[in-house]
């Protein structure tokens, strides 16, 4: 979370409804972070993050013009250090998967509470992923059920051989959704050891953040069905 010795993280606001988009500013605004750009739709917001270099986009999914699944792709295409949270009305939406696949860090419920929003802001910029109980608990489902509708298989092998136990452990429990901070107490080191652990199991296997990190662990069998501590999670 942000102190009074770091900066504030920097929020673009993409939504097709000039409403919403006032209402997220205000409510960020009045809570220390600073929202430096606005865009009505996917394109203007592809040109927002180009110019502004956000920490934070808040990205509507459904978008005109540009889609904000396509604008999320190209947004982290060309600042691959920024964090995207997509918006959307609905509990589980059709683009999920393919949101996640792209690099967004997560998902955001329009009626999310003004608390929750500004320490959803803060919790992606820190480098965290952002999955809702329902959204982890929807998503186990969908890979148990074999749907076939879940995240298409990542384009680079990720071979989990050339991780050591303790990297696998710690891709395991943060596929269960935990945070740094409860991995540390879990397997009780110091949450600079954590980090330096996901580090190394993110440049081993090519991921871009958390959220990947998540996905992946479903998709390989290190997480099943049952397992997710994601609703004793207490940033829900």
């Amino acid at each position: 979370m942000t102190t009074g010795t770091e900066p504030a993280p920097r929020v673009v606001i993409a939504d097709d409804q000039e409403l919403v988009r006032t209402g997220f500013r205000l409510i960020l605004t009045a809570r220390g972070i600073d929202v430096v750009g606005e865009a009505g739709d996917g394109v203007e917001a592809v040109a927002a993050v180009r110019r502004l270099r956000p920490d934070v986009v808040l990205m509507d999914i459904r978008m005109p013009v540009m889609d904000g699944l396509e604008a999320a792709r190209h947004v982290l295409a060309q600042a691959p250090d920024c964090r995207v949270i997509m918006l959307t009305t609905f509990d589980l939406d059709s683009y999920v998967y393919a949101a996640l696949a792209a690099g967004a860090s997560g998902f955001l419920l329009k009626d999310v509470t003004s608390a929750h929003l500004a320490a959803a802001v803060r919790l992606v910029d820190t480098g965290d992923a952002l999955l809702s109980p329902s959204i982890t608990r929807r998503l186990v489902e969908r890979f148990a059920g074999g749907t076939g509708s879940g995240p298409a298989t990542p384009a680079v092998h990720r071979d989990l051989a050339a991780l050591t136990p303790r990297e696998r452990e710690v891709l395991t429990l943060m596929g269960r959704g935990l945070s740094n901070a409860e991995l540390a107490r879990q397997l009780t080191l110091s949450e600079a050891t954590v980090k330096t652990h996901v580090a190394r199991i993110f440049g081993k296997l090519t991921l871009r953040d958390r959220a990947q990190a998540v996905v992946l662990a479903y998709e390989t069998g290190l997480v099943s069905p049952g397992e997710s501590a994601a609703d004793d999670d207490p940033r829900r």
